[in-house]
């Protein structure tokens, strides 16, 4: 594929929480789709063998060569990048590299490619290569703590974590955490947590109300809260999108979850920069502040 030779400042976010069904992908999906309706360029790349966000996207599974190879390093990331020119509809300025369920077999094989890789550091290469090409790397991360997934975790600038308004996915956002924190020890110190999405949200309710209070004050950067103004509501529009293989940005344009994602990539937007305003050492270390073994 061709790509047209343009100077930008490639931000590379991985969004996730280690608990499966949190609407991660799908809020991945749509801050992407949003933010490529402002006019940025925004690469999706798909590390989850279960192909959440590729299927979101309606791309047919098998189809096109992606993660797998490009990890392995049969494949440059540039020659598996899914496009317009594909003959796929994708929302506008949204590209893909989609995952296979070959990812499944992806340590094994690492190990036969070299017994001396250092299979955390597999994403690095990759997204150097791409640096310039987008304004964002959107890393669609698996629930739990994969090859690709820990990858992510060492290669991202960023990392938001979303969460439904329910005590397991809280718990999940503390051992996502813990993998933030983890990585900035052990060869990732600039990665920052930029945020906490709260979604399927029924204000209603008192649990979604305690919960919503609790991460605003357990989440914080050590002068604010970073969970996100921004809250998607509860909807059926999502779920009834992501069957047709859409976003609701081309299913339900005027609705009103796609205003809240809307409103959602604006902020982001305006706190990463904040946040990239300089800073002192200090700072960086206290970017994700908790107390250790809290839950």
């Amino acid at each position: 594929m061709s790509h047209e030779v343009t100077a930008r400042k490639t931000r590379v976010i991985a969004v996730g929480n280690q608990k499966g069904g949190v609407a991660k992908t799908s809020n991945l999906i749509h801050i992407a789709t949003a933010l490529g309706e402002m006019g940025r360029r925004c690469l999706i790349f798909d590390l989850d063998m279960n192909q959440g966000a590729t299927r979101h996207l309606g791309i047919p599974s098998e189809s096109f060569l992606g993660t797998f190879e490009v990890l392995t390093g049969e494949e440059e990331p540039t020659d598996v990048i899914i496009t317009p020119d594909d003959e796929v509809e994708l929302p506008k300025n949204i590209h893909l590299i989609a995952a296979r369920r070959n990812l499944e077999k992806i340590d094994q094989a690492l190990a036969a490619r070299d017994k001396f890789l250092v299979t955390q550091d597999v994403l690095i290469n990759p997204l150097r290569k791409l640096a310039g090409m987008y304004d964002y790397i959107f890393l669609d991360t698996a629930p739990n703590a994969t090859t690709p997934t820990i990858a992510a975790y060492k290669s991202a600038d960023w990392f938001i974590l979303s969460a439904t308004p329910d005590p397991f996915a809280i718990a999940g956002l503390n051992d996502a955490l813990t993998d933030i924190q983890g990585a900035q020890r052990y060869g990732n110190p600039n990665l920052r947590l930029l945020g906490v999405i709260l979604c399927c949200v029924d204000s209603r309710t008192i649990l979604a109300s305690s919960l919503t209070e609790y991460v605003e004050k357990l989440f914080s950067d050590g002068s604010k809260s970073l969970k996100f103004d921004t809250l998607i509501s509860r909807s059926t529009v999502v779920p009834q999108s992501q069957k047709l293989g859409k976003t609701i940005f081309q299913t339900a344009p005027n609705h009103k979850v796609t205003n809240q994602y809307r409103k959602l990539a604006k902020e982001i937007e305006a706190r990463i920069a904040e946040f990239e305003e300089p800073v002192t050492t200090s700072t960086i270390k206290s970017a994700v502040s908790t107390k250790r073994g809290k839950k």
